[in-house]
């Protein structure tokens, strides 16, 4: 579990800003449910997603997304993953293949998490944003994701990563707005 309770470079929960919020999430809660369900709500409804919103800058480390309210939802996952392991809860990334448009042949990669509650293990929240169609919440041990798999192609990835994959770090680094990020989406077979 020690590598998903890790301080890092993109999961930066150490940093004094990701440490005040984490402490104000977690006041008055008296479980790891209570805090891991304040911070996913916190993220998924206070922090904007960078492609609904059309917001700059472009996001990448927890601090960053704390900072400017808004992320891709691999930016979105990485300040979640802060807040979870700032409050001694063990969380991790996981991706889904999805289409960009409905039934597209293109692909990309869609970020989110997963959190160890003691009460029912690994589970997997999405803090991605809800908009109409696009509903997620936090109700274990009942996943409510905000994709589900449907079209050919798509697929959900069975592992948990402790940190980012590199083509996320490289496509919300390398590339300066949300619409070249939007271009640039990544993808794995």
């Amino acid at each position: 579990m020690d590598r998903y309770l890790e301080d890092s470079e993109y999961i930066d929960w150490k940093h004094p800003s990701i440490v005040k919020k984490a402490a104000e999430l977690a006041e008055g809660c008296t479980s790891d449910e209570e805090t891991a369900k304040r911070c996913f709500e916190f993220v998924r409804d206070c922090i904007k997603h960078s492609w609904d919103y059309r917001l700059n800058p472009v996001t990448c480390k927890a601090t960053e997304v704390l900072l400017h309210g808004t992320g891709y939802c691999f930016a979105k996952s990485h300040l979640l993953a802060a807040l979870l392991r700032a409050n001694g809860i063990p969380a991790g990334l996981c991706y889904q293949r999805l289409s960009v448009e409905t039934g597209g042949s293109r692909h990309c990669l869609h970020g989110l998490n997963i959190v160890y509650l003691k009460q029912y293990g690994w589970y997997r929240i999405d803090a991605r944003g809800n908009k109409p169609g696009i509903i997620a919440g936090f109700c274990p041990p009942v996943e409510k994701l905000a994709f589900s798999i449907v079209h050919a192609g798509e697929r959900n990835f069975p592992e948990i990563w402790p940190e980012p994959l590199p083509s996320v770090i490289r496509a919300l680094s390398e590339n300066t707005t949300v619409e070249q990020v939007y271009e640039n989406l990544p993808d794995v077979e």
